[in-house]
C-alpha cells in the first residue's frame, strides 16, 4: 500500500483526511503531530521521511494563532515557512509528491472579486507573510507539489461554529463582525479535494474553498439557524473588534484552477455548513 505521511495530524484537516481515507486499500495513513515530528528540525524531517518513504506528504502543520503570530514571528516563521521547506526538501530525497495547506492570508484583502490563483499576493500581517514564505520554499524545493489555499475552515476540533453554539447557550445575542467577507469551508470538503489532487499530476497552486461568500456575521446567522437557536447576531466593525492582528476585509478565493484543469467541485457553503451541524 502507498503511504500517506500526514503533519498536523491533530487538527481539524488532519483528522477530516484521516476519515477521508478510513477503509482504503490503496493508501496507508501515517500520523504525526509535533510530539512525533518537529517539522522544523531539518535532519530530523528528512530521517523519519526516508524511513517512511511516503508516496505523499500531507502538510496540515501550521502555526493558526493570527494573533499570536504578530508577537510570536520567530515560532511562526519556523513552523510555517522553514517546516515546509523542510518537508519539500524530504520529500524530493525520498521521491515523494508534496501537499501543502496555505491560506487566504496571502492576500491583502483589498479586492472586490475572488481572487485567482494568478493574483499578486500581498500578505498584511505574519501569519500571512510567514504563509507565503511557506508556499515559496515549496516551490523551491519541492519536485511535484500541490498547494492549496482554504479559508474559514471548519471540521472536527475548535472552530467558529462551535464557538458560536457555545455563546448562544449562555447569550440572547451575540456581537459578530460583518465587514469581512469570504466563504466558509468544511474540512471534510477539502480532504475530498486533496483526496482529487493526489493520485494526479496536476501540479500547482490551488485554491479550495466551499462555493459562494458571506461575512461572519451571515455566517452566525446560518449557525444558529440551522440550530433552531434564538440567538440575535449584532453586527460589529473589524474596527470594533478590535484584534491586534490585521484581518483581509475580502478574502473570497475562486477555485480557477480546479475549474481550468479537472472536475472536481467543491460544495456550497451552505450545503457543507448543514451537513457539518448534523454531525455534532
Amino acid at each position: 500500500m502507498k503511504k500517506i505521511l500526514v503533519t498536523g495530524s491533530n487538527g481539524q484537516l488532519g483528522r477530516a483526511i484521516n476519515k477521508q481515507y478510513a477503509g482504503s486499500t490503496e493508501f496507508d495513513i501515517v500520523n504525526t503531530d509535533v510530539a512525533e515530528l518537529d517539522i522544523t528540525n531539518i535532519n530530523d524531517t528528512i530521517k523519519l521521511v526516508e524511513e517512511i518513504k511516503p508516496y505523499v506528504i500531507i502538510n496540515c502543520a501550521a502555526h493558526t494563532g493570527v494573533d499570536a503570530c504578530e508577537t510570536q514571528q520567530d515560532s511562526a516563521y519556523r513552523i510555517n515557512a522553514i517546516g515546509p521547506r523542510n518537508l519539500s526538501i524530504a520529500a524530493t530525497k525520498a521521491g515523494a509528491k508534496m501537499m501543502h495547506v496555505s491560506t487566504d492570508y496571502v492576500f491583502d484583502g483589498n479586492g472586490d472579486r475572488p481572487y485567482l490563483e494568478f493574483d499578486e499576493t500581498n500578505p498584511q500581517g505574519m501569519y500571512g507573510k510567514t504563509k507565503l514564505a511557506g508556499e515559496k520554499f515549496v516551490q523551491q524545493f519541492a519536485k511535484e507539489f500541490f498547494i492549496i489555499r482554504t479559508a474559514w475552515l471548519y471540521g472536527d476540533g475548535k472552530n467558529f461554529v462551535k464557538t458560536m453554539l457555545r455563546l448562544s447557550e449562555t447569550n440572547e445575542s451575540v456581537k459578530v463582525v460583518g465587514d469581512q467577507f469570504g466563504s466558509p469551508t468544511s474540512a471534510t470538503e477539502l480532504a475530498k479535494a486533496i483526496a482529487y489532487l493526489i493520485p494526479t499530476e496536476n501540479y500547482g497552486i490551488f485554491h479550495g474553498t466551499c462555493e459562494g461568500m458571506c461575512s461572519w456575521a451571515d455566517f452566525a446567522k446560518e449557525i444558529f439557524r440551522l440550530a433552531g437557536k434564538e440567538t440575535k447576531v449584532q453586527e460589529i466593525s473589524t474596527e470594533e473588534f478590535g484584534a491586534p492582528a490585521a484581518r483581509p476585509a475580502y478574502s473570497v478565493l475562486e477555485n480557477y484552477m480546479f475549474k481550468l484543469t479537472g472536475d472536481f467541485s467543491f460544495a456550497p457553503w451552505k450545503e457543507a455548513i448543514s451537513n457539518y451541524m448534523k454531525t455534532l
